[in-house]
């Protein structure tokens, strides 16, 4: 984009913070309908964003030395409240939270050739039915739900139903009725991604199996020195006489799993490892969850944000837009959008934004409108176990943003790619090069990140994300090119009675512009530029500003 590194340097001065002001007001944010297919979602891991509480910091003596980012760094629940509270995701356009898991995790450590690694990541439960101190208490789960939802920001909850943590000498195995330890997933079909091990020493849950199964004695004991097994038990019983479920391992984590909908209100579930499991499991998930969710809305009528559904969106690894509904394993295609799950991360994004504008977006309105018409995928950038993630070396920022946030589809920020924060950190191995620290530090000082500012890069990416959660056209609506050179495209929502129109300019010269918005807009229609912040009136088809940007975002 030719001229906008230079110009964005005047933005980050201060220009930003009126106008996110300005296109936020509470009657915009009541007119504009959430819907997924245009979500705004940001990713973070919690251990790794913001440490709002330093006294749950260390816990159950994990005081190994660890490799390079694989312990615990001290972000938690109440450090992404404190974020929310203070506008940080309402002035970068984000409409909904999806944060790492957060159930209590081994209480040891492994080393699996990267060094020695603790389950910061909160992918290694130890107990689905228990917080894990480090990120917080059930308080302050119950706090940032409903700080989010008075921010118009959904809570998207990641879950894990593939397998336990590793096996530790603090954390032994659940049995052989629960978990398998072999064989290893070779990845050459259904059956070895499926019923097998994703690595050695990740206990894989018999998710397929019907046999009924006693709980682990390990889990039994811990509930009993908690004081609380008699209540989880009766909440177990309960639960299984209620819905007539057989009490295999699948029923038993999805009974813990929708208990924090019935009980917190989260709106949605992000799934780990989805192709690692049978499509049924997700189906059944999907059939309590909703069933949670409409007893927390019953429950709490106050609270209700609006009629949508709960969600759920998987991880299907290496799924792509151009495979449509369907996932293939080689020797069987599975249909997810028909097992529970209304969203599914598209792969894809990565190499299509090395593309022209043109071509990703006409492309993905294409998908959407025809084969996954009626279906969300979420797009993204970067993320936290993608080693080819675009632009690792953070040297495109400013591009990854306007074509991530401006593409059809749903949009999943990276915590930190609004602030080019490093994907490359000296003395990691594998992933936790990806997994660094916020980099609060350097957005305060302004740090240079490749010829452009930190607050630059987030300015821009502000302005684009606010456009977005004010206009569910950008990402839900249909996309058509007005014109190649200079390069306008519009895109129209429309549901019931609501309809939104946009245009959108790029690579445009700086200065006087001008385009014919018939059919968008009318003649005497204000209409913003969501960039510059300038409003104008459409007079004669035309809206023709002055701005010292190469981009205009309009609608009304």
């Amino acid at each position: 984009m030719k001229s906008i590194m230079s110009l964005l340097l005047l933005v980050a001065l201060g220009l930003t913070s009126c106008l996110t002001k300005e296109t936020n007001t509470d009657t915009k944010k009541a007119e504009v309908p959430f819907v997924w297919e245009n979500a705004n979602i940001y990713f973070l891991l919690t251990d790794r964003f913001n440490n709002g509480n330093t006294s749950n910091d260390l816990n159950f003596n994990r005081t190994e030395e660890t490799g390079t980012l694989r312990g615990f760094m001290g972000g938690d629940l109440k450090g992404i409240t404190q974020k929310i509270k203070e506008g940080y995701f309402t002035d970068l356009g984000i409409n909904a939270i999806w944060f790492s898991p957060v159930v209590e995790q081994i209480h040891g450590s492994v080393d699996e050739g990267t060094g020695v690694t603790y389950g910061f990541h909160g992918y290694w439960a130890r107990d689905w039915t228990a917080l894990e101190p480090n990120f917080g208490t059930e308080e302050e789960l119950s706090e940032l739900v409903q700080t989010a939802h008075e921010h118009g920001i959904r809570i998207v909850l990641d879950v894990v139903i593939n397998h336990t943590g590793p096996v530790t000498s603090q954390d032994p195995l659940w049995g052989d009725e629960w978990v398998r330890t072999e064989p290893q997933c070779r990845y050459q079909d259904y059956e070895s991604t499926v019923t097998c091990t994703l690595v050695e020493n990740l206990p894989d849950i018999r998710t397929e199996s019907t046999q009924e199964v006693e709980l682990p004695k390990s889990l039994m004991d811990k509930w009993a020195d908690e004081g609380r097994l008699e209540k989880e038990m009766e909440e177990l019983d309960a639960f299984f006489s209620a819905t007539g479920y057989p009490r295999t391992p699948r029923y038993y984590i999805i009974k813990w799993l929708t208990d924090y909908i019935r009980k917190y209100g989260i709106d949605a579930f992000r799934l780990d490892t989805v192709k690692h499991t049978e499509e049924d499991v997700w189906a059944d998930l999907w059939k309590e969850a909703v069933k949670a969710f409409a007893d927390w809305k019953a429950a709490n009528p106050d609270l209700v944000m609006d009629e949508n559904e709960f969600y759920m969106v998987g991880e299907v690894y290496n799924y792509g837009v151009s495979g449509g509904r369907w996932f293939d394993f080689g020797d069987r295609k599975v249909d997810y959008f028909a097992n529970g799950m209304q969203g599914l991360i598209n792969f894809e994004f990565k190499y299509d934004a090395t593309k022209t504008y043109e071509e990703i977006f006409s492309k993905y309105s294409t998908a959407l409108n025809g084969p996954l018409k009626g279906q969300v995928i979420v797009n993204y950038a970067a993320s936290h176990d993608d080693g080819g993630p675009f632009d690792k070396q953070r040297i495109k920022t400013i591009e990854a943003g306007t074509k991530l946030l401006l593409c059809p589809g749903s949009s999943q920020v990276y915590y930190g790619d609004e602030t080019g924060r490093s994907l490359e950190i000296e003395g990691t191995v594998g992933d936790a090069t990806l997994r660094s620290f916020m980099n609060w530090e350097e957005l305060a000082s302004n740090k240079d990140v490749n010829g452009i500012t930190v607050k630059a890069i987030l300015a821009h990416w502000q302005k684009l994300g606010q456009f977005r959660a004010a206009h569910p056209s950008v990402g839900a609506g249909v996309h058509q090119m007005i014109s190649n050179e200079p390069y306008y495209f519009k895109r129209e929502y429309v549901s019931g009675d609501y309809n939104d129109k946009v245009i959108v300019g790029l690579d445009l010269p700086l200065g006087a512009k001008s385009v014919d918005v018939s059919g968008v807009f009318a003649n005497g229609d204000m209409v913003k530029d969501y960039y510059s912040g300038q409003t104008v009136k459409v007079k004669n088809n035309q809206v023709a500003l002055n701005t010292d940007y190469d981009i205009l975002l309009l609608g009304k």
